[in-house]
């Protein structure tokens, strides 16, 4: 069976069922969520979308995203070495096309109708679409598979991508919620002794800051003290490949709607702090955060968020909590699990792309963390 493919630019072009086939198996694929993408993209970011097809039938449909680096800092602090690694990665990296979504952590890359299409004829049709937006779009320093899970290493082993580095930097930290877990107390009381009195120190320390979710008016009113808290801790972060448009969770909200929920803390009345989630079917992805630096360490803002997400995805009845990639040990402290998950990536200079390893772990080097397990 033949199958073929249409790129597009905007979601108002995508087709009709889009939802239908796709959108609803994963909203970060989404009609909706392509509107916010359009609406309020990081600067140095463009997307495409991509419809497959068998016969006239839409049967998958898969997210690119284009990155441009020339203007943009990827390192952030104000180090020597990050100087000199932001000149390493402008010289070998210019651009990078990306099948997967580089706004947040996991497979959120393609969806196709397993009934219609089989894992084996998905890849060779993905590596197509890749080699066509490279040919319709121009060719980039860099391709990328993001972010796949360990069963899919062996869709990947062909000779498709024997010229692609496949590399895992850091796991994905996701919390399974436990059918047991009625209340948030139950949670806490799964911990061990040490956990459970630190859970409970940290939200002795919120004394006096009041928490209240933000909807459509607040977040609009709010989103510059937003984007300031945003930065905090955006710019404190070593690697940066963009940074949200202040208008981003107003976009957000305004498109998924009761989907996208966002939760600001206030201190005396001032917003110095929020964390947003997007409501994906059974499970809950964390996404963007910020809070007042000088405030974080004597209130323990970010433990605080964490152990709200958790029970807010109790008190909903999800299945899992996907907290994402970065700072693994403290979410590790409040029960979430390392899952492995690995890309591909490919420079387009063949004499670079034989040293593409070594380039990639120096500029990455793996993070040296310790798994907590607070559970009895």
């Amino acid at each position: 069976m033949s199958y073929t493919f249409k790129k597009y630019k905007f979601s108002s072009e995508i087709p009709n069922d889009w939802n239908d086939v796709i959108g609803q198996h994963n909203i970060m694929l989404s009609k909706e969520y392509f509107e916010t993408l359009e609406t309020s993209c990081p600067k140095n970011m463009e997307c495409f979308y991509v419809g497959f097809f068998s016969a006239d039938e839409l049967i998958g449909g898969a997210l690119f995203q284009y990155l441009n680096f020339i203007q943009h800092k990827t390192f952030q602090r104000d180090e020597v070495l990050c100087d000199v690694k932001n000149f390493i990665a402008k010289k070998f990296s210019k651009n990078v096309m990306i099948l997967g979504n580089n706004m947040l952590t996991g497979q959120n890359g393609f969806y196709f109708d397993a009934s219609k299409i089989t894992i084996d004829q998905v890849i060779p049709l993905l590596d197509e679409a890749v080699r066509e937006m490279q040919k319709q779009e121009g060719k980039t320093s860099l391709i990328i598979y993001k972010d796949y899970q360990a069963s899919f290493i062996k869709y990947f082993q062909g000779k498709n991508h024997r010229s692609f580095f496949r590399f895992s930097v850091q796991p994905n930290m996701i919390l399974r919620v436990k059918e047991n877990w009625l209340t948030f107390e139950d949670y806490l009381n799964a911990f061990s002794t040490k956990y459970r009195t630190r859970a409970k120190s940290a939200k002795k320390k919120r004394d006096g800051i009041l928490k209240s979710e933000m909807h459509f008016d607040e977040i609009k009113k709010h989103q510059k003290e937003m984007n300031i808290l945003y930065q905090n801790v955006a710019e404190n972060a070593t690697f940066n490949t963009f940074f949200l448009t202040e208008n981003h969770f107003e976009s957000m909200k305004k498109s998924l709607k009761e989907n996208f929920r966002v939760f600001g803390y206030y201190l005396d009345e001032k917003l110095i702090g929020f964390y947003t989630l997007v409501l994906n079917n059974k499970d809950i992805d964390t996404y963007f955060l910020g809070y007042d630096k000088e405030l974080q360490k004597e209130k323990q803002i970010y433990l605080n968020m964490l152990l709200d997400m958790v029970e807010f995805g109790i008190n909903e009845k999800f299945s899992r909590i996907i907290f994402g990639r970065t700072a693994l040990e403290i979410k590790s402290t409040i029960g979430a699990k390392p899952v492995e998950i690995f890309g591909l990536i490919k420079h387009s200079n063949l004499l670079i792309n034989q040293f593409i390893e070594r380039i990639f772990t120096s500029l990455n080097p793996a993070i040296e963390w310790i798994q907590r397990k607070p559970f009895k």
